[in-house]
């Protein structure tokens, strides 16, 4: 009998690598802490249903302003009174879920005046938040896994400053995963230029109350064209298509499940970068059902 190379397992492993790309799963990231109805943080992470939960908000920070952390009805931070998340925060992350602080949103107090206040920003979020120390850790002892961008107002400037010194951070042992939300609106008006530092692990693009590029049945071509602009032009590892969780989540750009499902996903999927899907929030998901809807899908 002639010798015979052996080569199927390296054609297995391939042929499960093809299958593995092409399959190109992809995960929910959720929003929570802004409304105190949603349950709490470990009940959010018992669910099963999301990969990445993100706090919102840190929503008072930077040029002198002292940080302040913003969870609605969850907790009162004024008494130091969510530092009991830890111990919930632990819980996601031994589930294997990445659990983020979101900073920014759309109704908070914040600003970056030079590349210095981003500097000490940064220095803040690590020692009050992440793997640094502070006697004053609004969230308990927990180290986060990252820091999210929701930056909704203001100037475009520095905020890659704060993603360049935060990102400095990782080489302390724990990598600090950046995250960021803009608006599906390209490039975006606040972290635009941010973004473009190639910093950012996840993008999860806000594609709602953006009439010009979200999702839209009666002509998806703006859409299509927004998604692969985004998916082109950022150098970040996933993009995330960002859904209102319900339609009350939102004024527009709700996409019902079955429509996701046979129509949207199957188009977004082609991206390499796909990542899957973000929601906002909780609040609106324990209404709706609808991650549980589409988590199978994504």
């Amino acid at each position: 009998m002639a010798f015979q190379p052996s080569i199927s397992l390296p054609l297995v492993a391939l042929a499960l690598s093809i299958l593995f790309v092409g399959s190109n799963a992809g995960g929910i990231a959720i929003y929570w802490g802004q409304n105190g109805n949603e349950g709490t943080l470990a009940e959010t992470c018992a669910t099963g249903n999301y990969e990445y939960a993100i706090l919102a908000f840190l929503s008072s920070f930077g040029n002198g302003q002292t940080p302040m952390i913003n969870l609605a009805g969850h907790c009162d931070p004024y008494s130091n009174g969510c530092t009991g998340l830890s111990s919930d925060i632990k819980s996601c992350q031994a589930k294997g879920i990445k659990v983020l602080l979101s900073i920014g949103g759309g109704a908070g107090s914040y600003s970056l005046a030079s590349s210095e206040d981003a500097r000490q920003v940064a220095t803040y979020l690590w020692n009050n938040f992440l793997g640094g120390q502070s006697s004053s850790r609004p969230l308990g002892a927990a180290d986060l896994d990252g820091i999210d961008f929701d930056i909704e107002s203001g100037t475009d400037q520095y905020w890659g400053d704060l993603a360049r010194y935060l990102s400095g951070y990782s080489k302390k042992g724990k990598k600090v995963y950046l995250t960021a939300a803009p608006q599906c609106p390209f490039p975006d008006a606040s972290i635009g230029n941010a973004l473009k530092t190639g910093l950012f692990d996840y993008v999860w693009v806000q594609f709602y109350n953006n009439p010009p590029c979200q999702y839209n049945s009666g002509d998806v071509s703006s859409f299509e064209d927004a998604w692969k602009q985004w998916t082109s032009d950022i150098p970040t590892t996933k993009i995330f298509l960002g859904l209102p969780a319900s339609p009350e989540a939102a004024g527009t750009g709700f996409i019902p499940a079955s429509t996701l499902i046979s129509t949207v996903l199957p188009v977004i999927k082609d991206s390499t970068k796909y990542g899957g899907v973000m929601l906002w929030s909780k609040y609106y998901d324990d209404q709706s059902g609808y991650s549980s809807s589409i988590k199978n899908d994504v």
